[in-house]
């Protein structure tokens, strides 16, 4: 399916008190604060998204169980029925997407419990748990009596909170004391992004590197030579949508003034690392997690003075010739441009053209080069003069005998090696960059 532009709100979401689809979400101040109020009883079971849809199958399901994820929706859908008001249900929200990313960071980086016998690193409960937390949220919605301006709202609140992103662009509490005392010792601070698993529909049991990245470095200190680094992360959805309603400004436009270096990250080639560039205003189309496919010009505030492209401004030369780890590291300049006066593509191995239109940046036209155009945008935008762009992971892989979706297990060794080392080489990158900068 092709559409041109959001059908349905800030998230993309399908609205929990009808099957109605509004155009643009409220700001959050629209959002009710009256009373509960229980709605008649209805056969209709409340809308689900095509995500949550998957929930119902067993890689999902087993994913859960042996993570101790399982638990997590049942609790918030506890909390929810406890909610008499449109502030109970948000204070629950909140609380329970807070402790989700929390949970989520604590376990990737050996903190408490593991929960089950799935290995700490994985990214992939993480994503599990907030579709379950979100379709429990959609259910509480439809029998609450509360705006649809209020179900948006809580949606909002919920995916920003259990995403790192709250916590990222605002912070709050111990947080902002944290960075107070880094301040005042002059240490650096760097932001990461990662990702959603996707392709879920190719193979159920895909994990996103990316993911694991974030929730292994969120909150971390790296040793630099020019001293210590902390990295605070968050990771975002595979949502034309979402993307097309800002939801990376909202996150980065507080963060990237107060950071020193940027990094966004997403999952790439085959056995290889890319420093991407260039990166190009252009989607391609592909299916994201909900089915969408989006074709056209990259939709951002202010058009009339989009660039076509942005680029890079991490060291690539130093992290390309740095030692980083197993998987080779390039400095990707290739790009797909329809150049000036032409009409048809044409890749460029060296870099777009003067008065090219772009067709795909050196990370192609997904999201990973939308994460990528949008977040150099924004810090071209803001006048920052800080070093920031993009780094595809290899592809995550499944070792030899497990790489049937049908027949196959849900984790063995290889995948497990593979996205520790990944995540390491991406931590030596990261750290490599603060150096050279």
């Amino acid at each position: 399916m092709r559409t041109t532009g959001n059908t349905a709100g800030r998230l993309g979401l399908v609205l929990l008190a009808s099957a109605a689809l509004v155009a643009v979400a409220p700001p959050p101040h629209a959002a009710a604060t009256g009373a509960v109020a229980a709605r008649p009883a209805s056969d209709a079971a409340p809308a689900v998204t095509v995500e949550e849809g998957r929930l119902d199958r067993d890689v999902p399901r087993r994913i859960l169980a042996d993570s101790g994820f399982d638990g997590v929706a049942p609790a918030f859908a506890t909390a929810l029925r406890g909610a008499g008001s449109y502030a109970q249900a948000e204070r629950a929200a909140v609380r329970h997407g807070e402790r989700l990313w929390q949970r989520a960071v604590d376990r990737a980086q050996g903190r408490g419990p593991a929960g089950g016998e799935l290995s700490r690193d994985d990214d992939r409960p993480l994503y599990w748990a907030r579709l379950a937390m979100t379709r429990e949220l959609r259910a509480w919605h439809a029998e609450s009596g509360l705006s649809e301006a209020a179900g948006v709202r809580l949606l909002e609140r919920l995916e920003s909170t259990s995403r790192g992103q709250e916590s990222l662009a605002v912070g709050g509490g111990e947080r902002d004391r944290e960075r107070e005392r880094d301040r005042a010792k002059g240490v650096k601070r760097i932001v990461v992004t990662g990702f959603d698993p996707f392709t879920l529909d190719r193979d159920i049991r895909i994990s996103n590197p990316s993911g694991a990245v974030a929730l292994a470095l969120d909150g971390t200190v790296i040793r630099t030579a020019d001293g210590p680094a902390r990295v605070e992360t968050a990771v975002f959805p595979v949502r034309w949508g979402d993307f097309a309603d800002g939801t990376v400004e909202r996150a980065l436009r507080r963060a990237l003034p107060r950071a020193d270096l940027f990094v966004t990250v997403s999952q790439g080639r085959v056995g290889r690392i890319d420093v991407e560039r260039y990166n190009g205003a252009w989607r391609g189309g592909f299916g994201d997690n909900e089915n969408v496919s989006q074709t056209g010009l990259v939709p951002v505030k202010d058009p009339a003075t989009q660039p076509q492209w942005t680029r890079t401004t991490l060291p690539y030369a130093g992290i390309v010739a740095a030692g980083t780890g197993r998987f080779p590291v390039y400095d990707n300049t290739s790009v797909t441009e329809i150049p000036a006066g032409g009409t048809a593509p044409v890749v460029r191995p060296e870099g777009p053209t003067p008065g090219s239109a772009a067709r795909a940046g050196g990370g192609g036209d997904y999201l990973s080069n939308e994460i990528a155009y949008r977040a150099t945008l924004l810090r071209d935008r803001l006048g920052l003069d800080i070093p920031g762009g993009h780094v595809h992971t290899p592809v995550l892989q499944f070792g030899p005998g497990n790489t049937d979706p049908a027949t196959g297990s849900i984790t063995d060794p290889v995948f497990v090696q593979n996205r520790l080392d990944i995540t390491e080489q991406l931590r030596a990158i990261v750290r490599v960059a603060a150096e050279e900068s």
